[in-house]
């Protein structure tokens, strides 16, 4: 089963995905790690993040994975850690802007999704990636609840930076709610839609 969790930045998709993947039993598939190492190796590489056809060769030859405590994997090297940083935050919308590297990228989400019971967070999860899912949810809260989450999980960003950063990823809610009733809400969804 699929269980699709979509949301701008700050909604909180992260946590209750993570959240609502341990309760159930499923495996946990954050889709924005994927082009955060993507990002990541392209540093590494000197790969010119504004050329779409080299990062999407580059996608398809270091598929990106995660292991069973969930730590990100690209090219032989764990990158849980690295990919959380304010720089590679500020440079993975111009990688995954590129239809090259969305192909593989999205390739890739279908085949980690199609093996067995998951929880899928991310941007046109339920739309784009897994319309199939058996659980669409969609994320969202009050843009200054969105913004105090995000400077709380990223200091080092920047107030003036992080509202810039959440007003331009809009355009591309739980705000009252606190996790564990948005997981407790999902999770009866999802209840309802397995098997007896």
């Amino acid at each position: 089963m699929i269980v699709a969790i979509d949301g701008p930045a700050g909604a909180g998709k992260s946590t209750v995905a993570r959240r609502l993947a341990e309760r159930l039993g499923f495996r946990y598939l954050d889709t924005g790690a994927m082009y955060r190492a993507l990002t990541w190796l392209a540093r590494q590489r000197g790969v010119p993040l504004g050329n779409g056809d080299q990062l999407g060769e580059l996608a398809a030859e270091h598929l990106v994975s995660f292991d069973e405590q969930g730590r990100v994997w690209i090219a032989d090297t764990d990158v849980t850690s690295s990919i959380r940083k304010a720089d590679i935050d500020s440079l993975v919308p111009v990688v995954a802007r590129h239809p090259a590297v969305r192909k593989v990228m999205r390739g890739r989400q279908q085949e980690l999704a199609d093996d067995g019971n998951v929880v899928i967070e991310g941007r046109d999860i339920g739309t784009v990636v897994a319309p199939q899912a058996a659980v669409k949810v969609y994320l969202n809260a009050d843009r200054s609840v969105r913004a105090n989450r995000r400077l709380a999980e990223r200091p080092e960003i920047g107030a003036d930076a992080l509202a810039t950063d959440l007003r331009l990823r809009d355009e591309s809610d739980t705000t009252d709610l606190d996790v564990e009733d948005v997981v407790a809400q999902i999770e009866e969804l999802v209840r309802a839609r397995q098997p007896a």
